[in-house]
């Protein structure tokens, strides 16, 4: 037996080489930890058949033509107990090499003849690791599926929200190999009770959370390590339902058997291309009785657990995107303070059109957030002073749906995200982003659109003063029933006629 020589190489893989031939023991070696693979040699096959059975091996180098067993019956030995270990056989004469059929019956996954030019092995060799890697990858998998399959009788127990979701992750990170999670599920709308709304309207949905790693611990921890971009990252995967990238991991939605967002699980610092493919498969087929479980466990869990954990997401994300607000407020002097003007504008049209409470506070949100998807904006083009070039102007029409991406990471602003993407639709169709008209437009976007533009042409501007109030007014009958909502322009006309006292907030 031949001993290891004294090398820094990592022990991911262990490698055993067994060939008769001291020489070959020394060169394929060298080779392999040159390359930073852990391996030990052997030049008796029983010896390398005892340590098999000691010690855990990944891949086997085994010659043909040994003494006193050839390689066809140490491997007819070792698949007796092991089908998993990847071997490769060597031989030093092509003529009595074993035939296909032995290759076949043995399952011996690769075959190598002896040469001076070694690239040819270190070529299978790589190719062999990776085919482990990815045995090792669907193991994991189909272990997690397993256990989470074993947990599904847990979940049903009546046990802390936490607990459950944590288990979630727990069962998910070994697939892509990442230490840091967190998970948002929301319930069902069919779970919501709405007996206690005499009004009629709908009661919010609601988002819990648990993280682990570096986002375990309070809400106030969690969303104090959210950004714009990872924000955004998950709101598109609820909204498509699909996996997605975010900066620094990737984002993977929870949907039921009708693709409606349930949550969305986020891992950081994914190392596997292929571990992602396989957790994409695994949430598809396991999201489902996932869902389904957890979201019977939570009718029976008290409600004062739940709403204690949603009012505390709901508030620390409200502050988290209100941060981002101001942000973006800030990036430019003339804009300050617009989408406050925006909203005051917005209130005074709902009022006017009867609009409720619970409707009016909807319309100020909006109001307040509908251009969020403007902190991915870069500063040049924000602030430039001349004409946008068209590169530059579609990076602007992008903000709606950033900022519809943004606040569709969680529930609570469910009903206002149609209103962010499409407050720059038009009425005849021209707008964007999806090209609506007419009353497929969201009626707060139509609002919106109308005072936003109402604001910005009194307001100044990098590339021009701001317009009198007779032009801008004047502007605004112009695009009646092109650009605007014709029954907006004209609530907004006669309000502002009527009492001219509404303008003081914007008039320069």
């Amino acid at each position: 037996m031949r001993k290891q020589r004294s090398q820094e190489v990592s022990q991911e893989y262990k490698i055993m080489v067994v060939d008769d031939e001291e020489g070959i023991i020394d060169t394929v070696t060298a080779l392999l930890m040159r390359s930073g693979y852990w391996c030990k040699g052997f030049t008796n096959p029983l010896e390398a058949l005892e340590e098999l059975e000691r010690e855990h091996y990944d891949l086997l180098i085994l010659d043909y033509f040994m003494q006193p067993l050839h390689g066809d019956e140490v491997v007819a030995r070792i698949r007796k107990k092991d089908y998993e270990l990847y071997i490769l056989l060597l031989t030093g004469h092509k003529e009595l090499a074993p035939p296909v059929n032995t290759l076949k019956s043995l399952a011996i996954q690769a075959y190598c003849e002896k040469s001076d030019r070694t690239d040819q092995l270190q070529l299978l060799v790589e190719s062999g690791i990776k085919s482990i890697e990815q045995m090792r990858t669907i193991k994991q998998f189909q272990d997690g599926l397993n256990s989470i399959l074993g947990a599904v009788p847990k979940i049903y127990q009546l046990q802390p929200i936490g607990n459950i979701l944590e288990e979630i992750l727990r069962q998910i990170l070994p697939l892509v190999r990442g230490e840091d999670a967190f998970i948002l599920v929301d319930e069902l709308p069919e779970l919501l009770d709405t007996s206690e709304f005499s009004d009629g309207e709908p009661e919010e949905r609601k988002s819990i959370f648990c993280g682990i790693g570096m986002y375990r611990g309070s809400v106030d921890s969690f969303t104090s390590l959210l950004d714009h971009g990872l924000m955004e990252a998950v709101g598109r995967a609820r909204t498509d339902c699909s996996l997605t990238f975010a900066p620094e991991g990737v984002v993977l939605p929870l949907c039921d058997e009708q693709r409606r967002s349930l949550g969305v699980i986020y891992a950081r610092n994914v190392s596997s291309e292929y571990g992602i493919k396989l957790l994409e498969i695994y949430a598809h087929q396991a999201s489902s009785s996932i869902s389904n479980a957890f979201l019977h466990s939570l009718v029976n869990i008290k409600n004062e657990e739940l709403y204690e954990t949603y009012a505390q997401l709901k508030q620390r994300y409200m502050d988290t995107v209100e941060v981002l607000r101001l942000a973006v407020d800030a990036k430019d002097e003339y804009t300050r303070g617009h989408s406050d003007r925006v909203v005051d504008l917005s209130l005074e049209i709902g009022r006017d059109l009867g609009f409720s409470e619970g409707e009016l506070e909807e319309l100020r949100v909006a109001g307040l957030f509908h251009d969020i998807g403007k902190i991915g904006t870069a500063d040049d083009i924000l602030l430039k002073a001349e004409s946008l070039t068209k590169e530059e102007y579609e990076q602007i029409k992008r903000h709606p749906t950033k900022g519809a991406m943004i606040l569709s990471a969680v529930s609570m602003f469910e009903s206002i995200v149609p209103v962010i993407r499409h407050h720059h639709e038009r009425w005849d169709g021209a707008g964007y982003p999806d090209g609506l008209a007419g009353k497929d437009i969201e009626l707060n976007a139509r609002i919106i659109a109308v005072a936003d533009a109402f604001d910005a042409m009194m307001s100044d501007r990098q590339y021009r003063s701001h317009l009198s109030f007779d032009d801008a007014t004047e502007q605004l009958r112009e695009g009646a029933g092109t650009q605007f909502d014709p029954a907006v322009v004209g609530c907004f006309l006669a309000l502002i006629e009527k009492n001219p006292g509404v303008l003081d907030s914007i008039r320069r």
